[in-house]
């Protein structure tokens, strides 16, 4: 065992003020990067559309927003300072630190794929963003907290920012923290990112930013026939994530072709704009309000719509990771996964919506995510109970067993696209929590 000192009380209690300071500012850029999304949403898709008199629902509008996204967005990872940062089909939540150059191009990309209906979420490159700017501040007033100190406050602020709650962050860092390995009581080193979770998810429920608007009724009883059924239901999910994972890679090859980032996104918004017109607003943006909308309006989507639902959110998201948009991929997946436990649901009408719903979940993200925790805390959102844990701690093994082999939603590292050093570089690529993603190639 190692003999790794204890910090002290005291210790503990000076890290949790620039814990308290970066959990603020997690959920203060989160909400600020909502805001400013959600402002150009209502005019790219209210305001311009009343404006020219264009009726509600129009698909050729969605085809032409997304294609317009789409020339933006290869026009900003072509010419902006930082090239939009890390090509999200490249890394996971966690990836190497950005220079605080490239953070516009990172946040300008992102906002324009949220408000512009791309379906990914804003996971990784907020978590960049917000890491980078950690990074930088603590090291300019508490410096002895070092990197890998500040990543992961960073990590877990945003974390507790963007899913409602700390236990999130909480259960994602105990894999960072013992992929570290220095030893060393494992509360004492989760102590300051759990403050950081917790003020940042404090930050959110204060400005009233949920993500999930949820209303579903509480499962409170198990029976042993829901062990089945939730398996059930989350291995129909998981193979939605599963397909995603495994025609993402020679996808995103395909738009590669096209040797230009203006090229490939136009491409690429031309086709999230005909799934769009295909699958109608549910599969646009990230997939939160559209997930609760799905559930609150259950009663007007019979069984295939909502089996298309999945199939068009899924393409959907696999087109905006490949054709090189930025942003994350657990929010679609929530929604696939919630898509995915409805349609279960209305194969076996007597399981409980609810489970129904967390089930889907559950396989959806641990197929897409591979991550267990994550998959087991998004689940239990919609379950509701401490009743829905247990049948899903059991429902994921099976999940797991299929997927556990299975390829990840992820490009490998022979076909990152190259960066130019002088404007996408990293601080210090070999410190860098939490990533097993090495930079690009220069």
């Amino acid at each position: 065992m190692s003999g790794a000192p204890h910090p002290s009380p005291r210790q503990l209690a000076l890290v949790s003020i620039p814990a308290l300071i970066v959990g603020v500012l997690s959920g203060l850029l989160l909400a600020g990067i909502d805001m400013v999304s959600e402002g150009l949403e209502h005019v790219l898709w209210d305001g311009l559309p009343s404006a020219l008199g264009v009726e509600e629902p129009a698909g050729w509008w969605t085809l032409i927003v997304l294609s317009g996204i789409g020339l933006l967005v290869g026009l900003a990872v072509w010419k902006v300072p930082g090239h939009g940062g890390h090509d999200s089909a490249t890394v996971e939540l966690f990836a190497p630190v950005l220079r605080i150059s490239a953070l516009p191009g990172v946040a300008l990309v992102l906002i324009l794929g949220l408000a512009g209906g791309v379906s990914l979420g804003p996971e990784s490159p907020i978590i960049a963003i917000d890491v980078a700017l950690t990074v930088w501040l603590l090291g300019r007033i508490a410096p002895n907290i070092g990197q890998q100190g500040a990543f992961m406050l960073a990590a877990a602020g945003m974390l507790g920012a963007m899913f409602g709650t700390p236990v999130a962050a909480a259960l994602l860092m105990t894999e960072l923290v013992a992929a570290a390995k220095r030893g060393g009581l494992l509360w004492d080193r989760l102590f300051a990112p759990l403050i950081a979770a917790g003020a940042a998810t404090i930050t959110m429920q204060l400005l009233h930013a949920q993500s999930f608007k949820l209303d579903l009724p509480e499962y409170t009883t198990p029976h042993l026939i829901d062990l089945v059924t939730a398996s059930v239901v989350a291995l129909i999910a998981a193979v939605f994530g599963m397909a995603a994972s495994i025609t993402m890679p020679p996808l995103h090859a395909l738009f590669r072709r096209l040797n230009h980032p203006v090229a490939y996104a136009t491409a690429g918004g031309v086709v999230l704009g005909l799934l769009g017109w295909v699958g109608g607003p549910l599969t646009l943006f990230k997939g939160a309000a559209q997930t609760g909308d799905l559930i609150s309006h259950l009663d007007s989507y019979g069984t295939w719509q909502l089996l298309g639902l999945a199939l068009v959110k899924t393409a959907a998201l696999v087109v905006a990771a490949a054709a090189g948009f930025r942003g994350g991929r657990i929010f679609p997946a929530v929604f696939i996964g919630a898509a995915a436990g409805l349609f279960g649901h209305a194969l076996m009408p007597s399981m409980p919506l609810a489970l129904a719903v967390a089930a889907g979940v559950l396989g959806a993200v641990l197929a897409i995510g591979r991550n267990g925790w994550l998959a087991l805390f998004m689940a239990a959102v919609f379950g509701g109970s401490m009743a829905s844990l247990s049948v899903l701690t059991i429902a994921l093994l099976p999940v797991w067993l299929l997927v556990a082999r299975a390829p990840e939603m992820l490009v490998g590292h022979g076909e990152i696209e190259q960066m130019d050093e002088r404007d996408a570089s990293y601080l210090d690529p070999a410190e860098s929590a939490g990533s097993e993603v090495e930079p690009a190639e220069e």
